[in-house]
């Protein structure tokens, strides 16, 4: 999973304005026409989808909520919650 945020160089917290000027800022750096490295047409997607994500409140909500579960959850943590939560109702 790609970290949408670092693709636009922004923090989680940031604000939709936030999150608009830094997409002009890194596709005009990014830009095939504009950049002639080789990776600028796979960092220029990044950059897309990031704002695609990122700028939709729906589609924002469901990535933070994934990246939270994904990134800050401690698996073993919650694998030991849903195993007393199956044996708890029969002790």
């Amino acid at each position: 999973m790609s970290d949408h945020y670092a693709a636009l160089g922004v923090a989680p917290s940031a604000t939709l304005a936030e999150i608009k000027k830094a997409f002009r800022q890194q596709a005009a750096l990014h830009h095939p026409d504009r950049n002639p490295s080789p990776d600028a047409p796979a960092r220029f997607r990044a950059v897309q989808q990031a704002y695609d994500v990122l700028s939709d409140p729906d589609k924002r909500q469901a990535y933070d909520d994934n990246r939270r579960r994904n990134l800050l959850d401690d698996p073993l943590a919650t694998a030991q919650d849903i195993w007393q939560a199956y044996f708890r109702p029969l002790i």
